[in-house]
């Protein structure tokens, strides 16, 4: 059974048409929204947070519909949200700031809640720093702490925009565990620039460009639609759409091969680029 669905849902900003007829659904597990700047991910996933309302479409969300003020308060009481920009109170040090969100969202017991907020601090690695200013963070911390704030009240729902957006190779290893354990028996949504992300954390994924859902599946799926198109030789191929130089002198060549050509198994991000090349 999906926990969202959205059917043809469009949104507009003046001119600009943000989304336009995009259908899309995710289940449980970690679902990925992959595409590039400007695409609509981040208005999709501002609808699905309950923070935007389509222009037109449906949306259900933990099979309430958003548009109903009292069923939009009950799925808000099952939902986490990461947005790109959390707005931190820099001031705050990290337990008074997911305290501050956990007021925010009605927890008014102090006892309860604060042991809330400590459950949440050791679930994404903070309690070293649970004292400290927001501002003397890292950036890798400050997702951290984003996080941790998405995960109080242990929602059935998580949206996450862009989480490992800024981070350094070791830090984005560290999130895709706390993403993998997040998405363990609760519906994860998540969009991403980083295919070696959605490769290792997503059982499904939606590519979206130009406001539409170019593709939606399984990573498997999209991958194999690459295969026979990617190929290596000792330049760059006249007959690629795009290729580039490897470590080992060769050339990784994508699009469509010259007889003879030296095939090699495709990956996610040949797919993904194969797809945004093709028309719409």
């Amino acid at each position: 059974m999906s926990t969202v669905v959205v059917r043809g849902a469009t949104k507009s900003f003046g001119r600009t048409a943000a989304l336009d007829g995009v259908g899309f659904e995710a289940g449980p597990g970690v679902t990925g929204l992959l595409g590039p700047n400007g695409a609509g991910k981040t208005t999709l996933l501002r609808i699905i947070a309950t923070v935007l309302a389509p222009d037109a479409g449906t949306v259900t969300l933990l099979g309430r519909d958003p548009a109903r003020p009292g069923e939009r308060t009950g799925i808000r009481e099952r939902l986490g949200y990461l947005p790109q920009d959390p707005g931190f109170h820099r001031g705050f040090t990290v337990f008074e700031f997911i305290d501050y969100v956990a007021i925010l969202k009605e927890q008014t017991d102090r006892r309860p809640r604060h042991d809330e907020v400590r459950r949440v601090i050791a679930e994404t690695g903070l309690e070293s720093v649970s004292a400290k200013r927001i501002r003397s963070l890292s950036g890798g911390m400050r997702r951290r702490v984003g996080l941790a704030q998405a995960l109080l009240g242990r929602p059935d729902l998580l949206v996450l925009d862009e989480p490992t957006v800024g981070l350094d190779p070791e830090q984005r290893l560290r999130f895709r565990e706390m993403i993998s354990a997040a998405g363990e028996g609760r519906t994860v949504v998540m969009s991403s620039h980083q295919t070696e992300d959605i490769t290792a954390l997503c059982t499904r994924i939606a590519v979206i460009h130009q406001g539409r859902a170019r593709f939606t599946g399984t990573p498997a799926e999209l991958t194999a639609q690459a295969a026979g198109r990617v190929w290596t030789e000792g330049r760059r191929s006249p007959a690629a759409l795009a290729a580039w130089g490897t470590g080992d002198g060769t050339y990784r060549n994508i699009g469509d091969p010259p007889p003879g050509a030296a095939l090699t198994p495709p990956t996610l991000e040949d797919a993904y680029l194969l797809l945004m090349a093709a028309p719409s």
